[in-house]
């Protein structure tokens, strides 16, 4: 019984096999029972009209009768249970056949190859459980490509100050390099780096868990807006960038962290003024359009290629391979700040005419009831 339990085969021919028995056995006390008295009376009928008894005839009629009907009941099972075998054997080929095919491809996967899938036959239930089968299976392949390149990027963006603070070390050890603040500071320096990437590796950790703690309160846009331009108006008055702002009045309120808002803002700004030559513009333009409010962070800079939008929210991607970090962030800015507009119900898009055209970074946050 255990092994019927465990097999799917089985269990479909026995659910056939007894389908067909219930069958039989209502024909077979249908039979036993209603034959008789229907059959008495057709004979009855057939006595009155040839005007004589026929009692004895009727006896042996009776019992031919039942004979030929269990007869014809018995090869009847016979043949049904016979196209049991071949239908179940059929329909668990189709049935069952899929479902090792995703059991195999299962075990393959958590293996680790994640290239396995498994054919799509037809378009009924089993067609689109193969389908979200392999569509799993994608899915997870993705991932795992995602986690071995955030590891080598997370080691990659390690070995530089890891490298540059060994050099100074080693150095100072063997007289090299003067034991002197400037010294100091590059090390320091390097070691600041190095903390604030794993901060945003923590903050980006939190963020893709979806473990975000917002302190929403009613706010006007334009308040962090503001905050965020003048934390950065040196910076961009040293470089030569002119910083515009243009709100149109009275711009509703909307349901925000003004925190991390601001910090939103303040990496929008300085990867527009990181990317736009001295001479250029960096505009913040804030509206409202029907139930949404509406950010624009818009710049004059470097622009990006059309083939790397859809990949500039994913981490540590930069559109310049041969670009050095030295003088920007960690590169998980961007796919912090996505999340971030995510946790408030909004959405973070980028577009850019192309390259040396400047690019544009709208959020569009829902209006506060």
């Amino acid at each position: 019984m255990n092994l019927i339990r465990q097999r799917l085969g089985r269990k479909l021919f026995f659910s056939y096999l007894i389908i067909i028995l219930v069958g039989v056995v209502s024909l077979a006390v249908t039979a036993e029972f209603h034959a008789p008295s229907a059959f008495d009376r057709h004979m009855a009928s057939m006595e009155t009209m040839m005007g004589g008894s026929m009692s004895g005839m009727m006896a042996d009629l009776t019992a031919n009768f039942r004979t030929a009907v269990n007869e014809i009941l018995f090869v009847a099972a016979g043949i049904a249970m016979a196209t049991a075998v071949l239908v179940s054997s059929f329909v668990t080929r189709r049935i069952v056949s899929p479902v090792q095919q995703m059991k195999t491809a299962s075990q393959r996967i958590a293996d680790g190859r994640y290239d396995e899938r498994v054919q799509v036959v037809g378009e009924d239930e089993l067609a689109d459980l193969a389908q979200s089968f392999n569509q799993m299976a994608h899915t997870l392949a993705q991932t795992e490509e995602r986690r071995r390149q955030l590891i080598g990027d997370v080691a990659h963006e390690l070995r530089t100050p890891l490298s540059s603070i060994k050099s100074v070390m080693e150095g100072l050890e063997d007289g090299v390099l003067p034991a002197e603040s400037a010294t100091f500071h590059d090390v320091q320096h390097e070691v600041s780096r190095l903390q604030r990437l794993v901060q945003d590796l923590e903050q980006l950790s939190r963020a893709e868990a979806g473990q975000i703690i917002l302190e929403l309160e009613e706010a006007n846009p334009a308040a962090f807006i503001q905050a965020a331009a003048e934390r950065l108006r040196m910076q961009f008055d040293d470089k030569g960038v002119a910083l515009r702002l243009e709100m149109v009045e009275d711009l509703p309120h909307v349901q925000v962290d003004t925190a991390r808002m601001t910090q939103v803002l303040l990496n929008l700004l300085g990867n527009a003024l990181q990317y736009t030559s001295p001479g250029g513009q960096v505009s913040v333009r804030a509206w409202a359009n029907s139930n949404k409010a509406i950010i624009a962070v818009q710049d004059t800079g470097i622009g990006i290629p059309v083939e790397h939008l859809r990949h500039i929210f994913e981490r540590f991607y930069r559109v310049d391979k041969s670009r050095s970090r030295t003088g920007g962030g960690s590169g998980i800015g961007l796919t912090i700040s996505k999340h971030l507009i995510e946790a408030h119900n909004g959405r973070l898009t980028a577009a850019s005419p192309g390259l040396n055209q400047g690019s544009t970074f709208t959020i569009t946050l829902p209006i506060a009831a």
